[in-house]
Parts: structure tokens; C-alpha cells; sequence
């Protein structure tokens, strides 16, 4: 028995693309059935160094409420634009300052030292006094970066 070594006339020379559609249509369905999930922050507001001297002079409209590690593990201190207050006093002093402004945005500073729970605690009072938007200063802003 010998094996025809010859070639075949009329064979098909044309790709099957069927094979191909079908792997193309399951990779469509899982690219469209697929969301991409993006993942969603705090809104936090960053203040921008002034530009020139007449905003500087504007700039007593801007609430920075700064906390403050005091070493030896004691409480932390509190100050709203570089005045003394007690934690006691910080809700109420927030409620006069935002009583009349239509713009209620405050900025908070925290020492590195600070547990974030103190900030945490901070950012909860200045909600409970009707502040709507809260910005974080981060050393990097501070720095001027």
C-alpha cells in the first residue's frame, strides 16, 4: 500500500474565519458587559497661594482652623486663623464666624504628629457648625508645592 504523495486538485485555499468571528464576538460581549470601575476620593478643596497683595488683604475670609500636638501625649490644641480655643468652644466660635457668610468653606491644618482621629474629630464639629466644604493642608501645600 503506498501513500499518494500528490496533491489535490480544486482543494480550498481560503482561510475559515468562522472560527475567528466566534472568538471576537465573546470578546466583545465581555468588553461590554465589563464596567471600568473607578475609584472615587474625598472632594477635598486645596487653598492657592495668593497671587498678589490684594488678595493677601482678602484673605481674612479664610477659616483655617489649625490643631496642634502638644508633646508628652496631652490633648491637642486648637486655633481658628492663629486664636487660642478650646475644643469646647470650637463648635460654637464656627457657628458665629459661618452665621453670616454665604461661602462656607473652612481649611484644616493638622501637626504630622496627630492621629488622624483628631483631625477626623475636627472635620466632624466644623459639619456640625454648617461648614459645607472642608479642605485638608497638607505639608506639601503649606510648603507652597
Amino acid at each position: 500500500m503506498a501513500m499518494g504523495g500528490g496533491g489535490t486538485k480544486g482543494g480550498i485555499h481560503d482561510i475559515n474565519v468562522t472560527p475567528l468571528i466566534d472568538v471576537l464576538l465573546v470578546l466583545l460581549i465581555i468588553f461590554m458587559t465589563i464596567t471600568p470601575i473607578t475609584p472615587r476620593g474625598l472632594d477635598a478643596l486645596v487653598p492657592q497661594p495668593p497671587k498678589d497683595k490684594q488678595q493677601q488683604q482678602n484673605n481674612d475670609r479664610t477659616i483655617v482652623i489649625q490643631i496642634t500636638h502638644r508633646p508628652g501625649g496631652g490633648p491637642p490644641g486648637y486655633k481658628i486663623n492663629e486664636t487660642d480655643v478650646s475644643k469646647g468652644e470650637l463648635q460654637p466660635k464656627l457657628e458665629a464666624i459661618f452665621a453670616t457668610r454665604a461661602e462656607r468653606v473652612a481649611f484644616i491644618k493638622g501637626d504630622p504628629d496627630l492621629n488622624f482621629a483628631d483631625v477626623a474629630e475636627v472635620i466632624d464639629i466644623a459639619h456640625s457648625a454648617n461648614v459645607d466644604h472642608i479642605g485638608l493642608i497638607t505639608p506639601k501645600v503649606a510648603a507652597g508645592e
